[in-house]
């Protein structure tokens, strides 16, 4: 094959390649919707993948691991990264509940798989950087929390956008007590939330908040009985669904800017993303529907 006939090719192989990519993302995804299992079995060993609310507008992704309360492990961790990128391609879902059990969210990560690891292997391998996906993801994301969160479960309730908890739901940062700190976000994260007082005491003690004491501390927005919680949580990602998705990808990159930068430059990109919902049918759809007092009917355009 010649070298021109290469390069031409070469840019088709890519988009096919996407395309592929996607599309086996999504059908790994629709036989755990559909509830039926797959040819060889269910695509995911750690988790279970399902639509929920109304029209199938809320991905639910539980998190099965119960022989070691949820233990993060690579292979779970690499699951819930696959099942975030398919309900992000998916135009139907609107936001993603993550829940565990009622006994554990996720109790840590896998300590046996980081025991005998190396400053050399962490270091040149990025150790635990894919966790990050989960912050990463534009579609508003509920931590439905029954149970544990200690450690990389804690971490990875706070990298969703809202935090829902059982009443007996406990969490903690106690990686100080194997003698090392958190390295998910615990200390960043926590201490955006909390506070630095009760960070500092959460991270250098390694003791627990109760559930209740995490919504008096802002880590939780609302606490509920064990078993109606992921209910709740449905019920949450079912109101945010039914606005413009478009719109809502917006207000969510606006609040995270405030964790991130200066409130002068804050302020700046609130205006910046304000102004663009004037680019956008559904705000015109929005102030129509209101002036003429109806429901608005959103087109994610």
């Amino acid at each position: 094959m010649s070298a021109s006939l290469r390069a031409l090719l070469r840019p088709a192989a890519a988009v096919c390649a996407g395309t592929v990519r996607r599309r086996a993302l999504l059908a790994a995804l629709r036989p755990l919707v559909a509830g039926r299992g797959c040819g060889d079995g269910p695509p995911f060993r750690f988790l279970q993948v399902q639509k929920a609310g109304a029209g199938g507008s809320v991905g639910l992704i539980r998190l099965q691991r119960p022989e070691a309360l949820n233990a993060l492990c690579a292979g779970l961790m690499e699951e819930l990264g696959r099942a975030l990128d398919a309900l992000e391609a998916d135009g139907q879902v609107g936001a993603i509940v993550i829940t565990g059990s009622e006994k554990a969210f996720a109790a840590g990560a896998d300590i046996k798989e980081m025991q005998n690891k190396t400053f050399q292997e962490c270091y040149g391998s990025g150790f635990l950087a894919g966790w990050d996906r989960v912050a990463t993801v534009r579609k508003p994301t509920i931590a439905a929390v029954n149970g544990f969160a200690l450690g990389g479960g804690c971490e990875l309730a706070m990298m969703c956008d809202i935090i829902y908890a059982g009443e007996k739901a406990q969490f903690g940062q106690p990686e100080i007590l194997l003698g090392t700190i958190p390295g998910a976000g615990g200390t960043q994260r926590l201490t955006r939330a909390v506070g630095k007082s009760l960070a500092m005491e959460m991270v250098l003690t390694g003791e627990r908040i109760s559930a209740a004491e995490a919504k008096a501390a802002g880590l939780v927005s609302k606490v509920f009985p064990p078993d109606k919680l992921v209910d709740a949580a449905i019920g949450c990602a079912e109101k945010i669904a039914a606005n413009s998705k478009l719109v809502v990808a917006m207000a969510k990159e606006s609040i995270n800017a405030a964790f991130e930068t200066t409130l002068t430059e804050g302020n700046r990109t609130e205006k910046r993303l304000f102004y663009a919902t004037f680019a956008t049918d559904d705000r015109k759809e929005g102030m129509t529907a209101f002036v003429e007092k109806r429901k608005a009917k959103f087109t994610d355009s």
